[in-house]
C-alpha cells in the first residue's frame, strides 16, 4: 500500500489525468485509476497519454519524491498520440460494437448499418478496435481536438474537460439503455442467468479485452 496525504481527493487525482479512458492503466476509466491512486493501490505510472507531464504532476500531488520517478510501467500498452481509428466502410457490418466501446462517441452508425468515424471527437484510444469482430478498423495519423497531444497539463485543460463531459454523456445514456433492456427482459419474462453480468464476469472480460490489445501490439 502507497502513502497518500490525506488532504488529497480522488477529484484532485483525476483532474491531472488526460480522461482518454483508454484503459490501458488496468482500471475501467480514469476515475477509476484516480480512485486506486487515492487508495494507495496503484502507482503514478500506468498512464501512457498522460506521458510525463501527468507523472510529474502526480508526484507532486501524492508528495512523491521526484527524482526517483517511476518511468511508465512495462506492463502498460503504448498510446499512438496523435492518432484517430479509421472505419473500413466497405468491410463494416453495421454489428454496432464499437459504439459502447467508444468512451467519446466518436462513432456513428446504428445497427446493420455502415458507421464512420468523427475524427475531431476520436482520442485513438483503440477500445473500438478490440470490439469490433471483422477487424475493419485501423488507425491513421491525425491530430484532431481529442487526439492532439499536449507537453502540459494546462494546454490540455480544454481537451480533458471535453473528454470527461462526453464520457460522462455517454455513461449516462448506455447506463438508460442497460436499464431498459433490463426492464424488458424482466416484462417479457426472458431474463436468466446467462443474460446477468456480475462484477467477476466484468473483470474477466476487462482481461480478456486487455489480453487482446497486447496480442495486436506484439503480432
Amino acid at each position: 500500500m502507497l502513502s497518500v496525504p490525506l488532504s488529497v481527493s480522488i477529484d484532485a487525482i483525476d483532474s491531472l489525468l488526460p480522461q482518454t479512458q483508454c484503459q490501458r492503466c488496468g482500471y475501467a476509466d480514469c476515475r477509476d485509476y484516480a480512485s486506486a491512486l487515492a487508495a494507495g493501490e496503484a502507482e503514478i505510472n500506468r498512464c501512457p497519454p498522460g506521458a510525463e507531464a501527468t507523472r510529474v504532476s502526480l508526484a507532486a500531488l501524492l508528495g512523491r519524491d521526484p527524482s526517483s520517478m517511476p518511468a511508465l510501467a512495462d506492463d502498460v500498452d503504448a498510446y499512438a498520440a496523435e492518432h484517430v481509428a479509421l472505419i473500413d466502410e466497405a468491410a463494416c457490418i453495421g454489428c454496432a460494437k464499437c459504439l459502447p466501446a467508444c468512451p467519446t462517441d466518436a462513432i456513428v452508425g446504428a445497427a446493420k448499418r455502415m458507421h464512420t468515424v468523427i475524427e475531431e471527437d476520436c482520442t485513438g484510444c483503440e477500445l473500438c478496435i478490440i470490439a469490433c469482430p471483422v477487424d475493419c478498423i485501423s488507425l491513421v495519423p491525425h491530430a484532431g481536438f481529442a487526439s492532439r497531444a499536449h507537453l502540459t497539463l494546462a494546454s490540455r485543460e480544454a481537451q480533458a474537460g471535453a473528454l470527461r463531459r462526453a464520457y460522462t454523456s455517454h455513461k449516462a445514456r448506455y447506463a438508460v439503455r442497460s436499464e431498459e433492456g433490463l426492464s424488458a427482459m424482466i416484462t417479457t419474462g426472458t431474463l436468466s442467468a446467462k443474460n446477468q453480468i456480475n462484477a467477476p464476469d466484468k473483470k474477466v472480460l476487462m482481461a480478456e479485452i486487455l489480453a487482446k490489445a497486447k496480442a495486436r501490439i506484439t503480432s
